[in-house]
């Protein structure tokens, strides 16, 4: 068996734009549904989330059927809980809150298997098709996408630094910590935090890396696009339900007087 193709990889690196979304509603039957949608990938996120590798996999396994690419957002930048996304079979992987470029080296480590980095090294997982993919060992870099996210003003000042470590994919940059490390909390879309938000996205475009994007506030995703945002994220699973069952409560609460 062949190693299978990262098809998110290879559109970002094109610099085809991808559209995603955020899901954090740990659940494989949501999973499934929203794998249909239409979206271009879908990142499971367990940093803000209660979901573990255990409930990880199950949702990977759902999302296999659909032409979408699942992306997984670790806890942290933790090397062991990075390796066992990776053996669920997850091969793009979004670390959070990357302050330095040592801390970006170390999340190249933890995706790449030694000599090279210090992934473990595991013969029969969901990763090869239970030992199923030739050479597996040797060729998985080759398929996995390492994205790094900048999300903090001092993130932002070493950003070339950062962006510029070998093995590093792609960059997200984050709104809303950046919001917060910008004296901003809770408010996206301040002015100040979309310059710098935007600025990023150019400083990581002029180096020649992909960069991503979240929010549902469609002027904001419209700044970020313009600014080159290539794979962006429209909305979140939570988000578009509670929107969903508020507007329909409003309405016939409204018909029924």
């Amino acid at each position: 068996m062949d190693l299978p193709r990262n098809h998110f990889k290879a559109a970002i690196m094109a610099g085809t734009p991808q559209i995603g979304l955020w899901c954090s509603i740990p659940d494989p039957t949501m999973t499934e549904m929203l794998a249909g949608c239409g979206y271009d990938w879908m990142m499971i996120d367990t940093e803000h989330s209660p979901m573990d590798p255990l409930v990880v996999q199950p949702m990977l396994q759902a999302a296999a059927a659909y032409p979408v690419s699942t992306l997984v957002r670790p806890t942290a930048l933790d090397p062991a809980q990075i390796k066992k996304f990776l053996d669920a079979g997850a091969q793009t992987v979004m670390v959070p809150y990357v302050q330095t470029k040592e801390e970006a080296e170390l999340a190249v480590a933890s995706v790449t298997y030694p000599p090279d980095g210090i992934r473990g090294v595991a013969g029969v997982t969901r990763a090869s098709r239970f030992g199923a993919v030739k050479d597996y060992a040797t060729r998985a870099r080759e398929e996995i996408c390492l994205i790094v996210q900048i999300e903090t003003k001092g993130a932002l000042d070493r950003l070339e630094e950062i962006a510029g470590v070998p093995g590093v994919d792609a960059v997200f940059v984050g709104p809303a910590d950046m919001a917060a490390s910008l004296g901003y909390a809770g408010q996206n879309g301040h002015p100040e935090v979309r310059k710098a938000c935007a600025d990023a996205i150019r400083r990581i475009r002029a180096l020649g890396k992909p960069a991503g994007f979240l929010s549902p506030d469609d002027s904001l995703l419209e700044e970020m696009t313009e600014a080159g945002s290539v794979f962006t994220a429209v909305d979140l699973d939570t988000t578009i339900l509670r929107r969903g069952a508020l507007a329909r409560a409003k309405a016939w609460k409204d018909r029924v007087g």
